[in-house]
């Protein structure tokens, strides 16, 4: 989710999100067991390839480090396609203190065309609020795919309150970068 927030919630609860951006539409929808793993179904439109596939998806906590200050996760994430061999596998993580933010998702997607998919994100706070306040972060996002070789940068603004999270990006050669997350 990744902020990308976390893609795995807590033990029981269930997470439906919405991602679109320049290379897909989709909605995910996944139940965490355990606050290791989670296993889900994603409904994928792939622009660039213009295809359209479910997912069966999979996404493993690898490492977390909670200290006073700060938090660190490392999640192995995949997918495996209902037609055409189509799966991808990766691994995205993040830092963060009330603060500061540092995230990034690296994914190898094998489809009609094989490619890779890559994003670092930074994010400030302008304001610290309580647990169960309005949350709002700056954030600065970069990617860059394998179809088309080039790095783009962006700004992005991230929303969240309780259980409801927004990410909302904007760049004139991408269009719209949007990731919307619901756990329950």
């Amino acid at each position: 989710m990744n902020v990308e927030s976390r893609p795995i919630s807590y033990s029981g609860g269930h997470t439906l999100m919405h991602f679109s951006d320049n290379m897909k539409e989709s909605v995910y929808y996944h139940y965490s067991p355990t606050y290791r793993y989670s296993f889900g179904i994603e409904s994928l439109d792939d622009k660039i390839l213009n295809t359209s596939n479910s997912y069966l998806r999979f996404t493993y906590l690898l490492n977390r480090k909670n200290t006073k200050n700060a938090q660190r996760n490392l999640y192995f994430q995949s997918g495996l396609a209902n037609k055409d061999n189509n799966n991808f596998y990766g691994i995205h993580g993040d830092w963060e203190t009330r603060r500061y933010f540092v995230g990034f998702n690296y994914k190898e997607v094998k489809n009609i065309i094989d490619y890779t998919d890559k994003h670092i994100q930074f994010g400030v706070a302008p304001y610290l609020g309580e647990y169960d306040d309005f949350h709002t972060w700056l954030m600065l996002k970069t990617k860059k795919n394998s179809i088309n070789n080039k790095q783009i940068t962006y700004p992005m603004l991230k929303f969240f309150k309780g259980n409801v999270l927004l990410e909302l990006g904007y760049d004139k050669k991408t269009d719209w970068d949007i990731h919307l997350m619901y756990r329950f």
